[in-house]
């Protein structure tokens, strides 16, 4: 396995939550795990069953190293529905149990090591002496599962504690308990029920609250900059724009400002790793023109922005000439602001930053969890199809590249954010399946995104197709990908 290839990462964590799962059998003997999301390079994880200790996480990641040292094999069995049930049934796994129900097969392919079999919807390693490096780390209530970063023979990767980012699952996690959906089986029950339409409209309200709250505490701050920052279709720019809405509601008069026509010259961006210009970095931004018009923005002067050129590259010769008032807001979108050296000229009791994320806290079940990065890519190979004509593959193709630069230049500076924004929707899923699907299926086996899309298309196959759209508001930010959005002219 190869620790920069993305899906070889993904086997080795399967794998290690395996071992996981083993050693807790051994160390905690009825409590059960549920995997709950990433957390910096790590997988944080809560315990039923048990109340969980430093010692305790200290001696289930002893086992965890000895189960490693004994090279037991982990062999691919294909079971029946049937079969699957009746042992996920016994084992107290319900939600493994209505899962497997929903699914269009009446077979499964899984994983049994030293007597447990479980079912994880993709390959694993052939024996437990492949995953030989991790950690484990308590953290209250819960444990974190740290793996190595770029090499799967190097440490791994050190706990970085991100307490904002923990307060938004939380929040994610309470608005799911509202909506009684945590997996994908509940949310197939609600469809099969015809209850997805009220679904949708409290999902939809949830998120509008929670976009009217981030507005009331910008008025009441009196902030004149706001910096709306996120990885790739986190929905940065629905959001901006319906936080814009909101600040009307509070008597402010919001003016948007597009980062992106503060672009140098082509010539004059600094290359990657890969030879090509790297507009994912700082300095690919003309930051003290950038800087220089805020100052004046601020002081009731003229100025005028700039205009990019995406097709030439280069900066238009004649801008738009711009003023705004003590009582209007500067609403910024772009990947940097969350950084402090975009912004360097500017006191910070003037800014608010808002951190843009698909929190994603839907799981298949208690064992699989949705990662938000593949929700994500729906999300872009799905607009990109619809709005730009570019093909799974080709979205495919720029994916790593995209993520690279998140891990860079984005996620280091989550924490700085005043506040975090999940832009997830739980019934969102139901909904991309329809447009995604058909498009990853027409994936042929000899494309290097084969196995990508063959595990994309292995979990849309649990979820149900929500059915109508039309109760889907045209503010929605899922609408940012789907099409139908009021925000943008189509």
């Amino acid at each position: 396995m190869n620790a920069k290839n993305e899906e070889d990462r993904r086997i080795y964590e399967r794998s290690a939550r395996l071992i996981l799962l083993l050693a807790l059998r051994e160390v905690l003997p009825g409590a059960k795990v549920r995997i709950e999301h990433s957390i910096g390079s790590g997988v944080y994880m809560t315990v039923q069953g048990a109340s969980l200790t430093a010692a305790k996480v200290r001696a289930i990641e002893a086992k965890m190293r000895d189960i490693s040292a004994r090279n037991l094999p982990i062999v691919k069995e294909r079971w029946t529905r049937e079969a699957a049930q009746q042992y996920f049934a016994a084992c107290g796994q319900e939600d493994t149990v209505r899962l497997l129900g929903y699914r269009p097969f009446d077979y499964f392919d899984v994983y049994t090591c030293d007597g447990l079999s479980e079912y994880f919807y993709g390959d694993m390693a052939k024996t437990t002496g492949e995953i030989k490096r991790f950690a484990l780390r308590f953290y209250y209530p819960g444990m974190v599962l740290l793996l190595p970063r770029d090499d799967f023979d190097g440490p791994p990767a050190a706990f970085v504690e991100r307490p904002k980012l923990m307060r938004a699952y939380v929040e994610a996690n309470e608005n799911s308990r509202i909506l009684q959906c945590e997996n994908a089986a509940d949310l197939n029950d609600i469809i099969a029920r015809g209850e997805v339409r009220m679904f949708i409209r409290v999902n939809e309200a949830l998120q509008e609250r929670a976009v009217a709250q981030i507005a009331e505490r910008i008025a009441a701050r009196g902030t004149r900059v706001v910096f709306v920052a996120g990885p790739s279709s986190s929905g940065k720019t629905t959001f901006a724009n319906r936080l814009s809405v909101q600040l009307r509601v509070s008597g402010r008069r919001p003016v948007a400002i597009s980062l992106d026509n503060y672009y140098l010259d082509r010539p004059l961006v600094p290359l990657g790793p890969d030879g090509k210009p790297d507009l994912e970095s700082l300095e690919s931004i003309d930051v003290p023109l950038f800087n220089e018009h805020l100052v004046d923005l601020l002081a009731g002067r003229e100025v005028e922005l700039p205009r990019y050129s995406f097709a030439t590259g280069t900066r238009e010769p004649k801008g738009v000439k711009q003023r705004v008032d003590a009582d209007q807001v500067l609403i910024i979108e772009g990947i940097h602001g969350l950084n402090d050296a975009l912004s360097a000229d500017i006191p910070s009791e003037l800014k608010f930053r808002v951190y843009v994320s698909a929190l994603t806290q839907l799981n298949l079940d208690c064992h699989n969890r949705i990662r938000t990065t593949d929700v994500r890519l729906l999300r872009r190979m799905v607009r990109d199809h619809r709005a730009r004509a570019t093909s799974v593959e080709q979205t495919m193709q720029m994916w790593d590249g995209v993520r690279a630069g998140e891990e860079k230049y984005i996620f280091p500076f989550q924490e700085r954010a005043d506040v975090i924004f999940d832009s997830s929707l739980l019934y969102e899923i139901s909904v991309l399946k329809r447009y995604a699907y058909p498009m990853l299926r027409s994936i042929a086996p000899d494309s290097p995104w084969y196995v990508r899309a063959r595990r994309l298309v292995k979990f849309l196959n649990y979820f149900k197709d929500c059915g109508s759209e039309d109760e889907i508001p045209p503010t929605s930010i899922l609408r940012e990908f789907i099409g139908g959005c009021t925000f943008y002219d189509e």
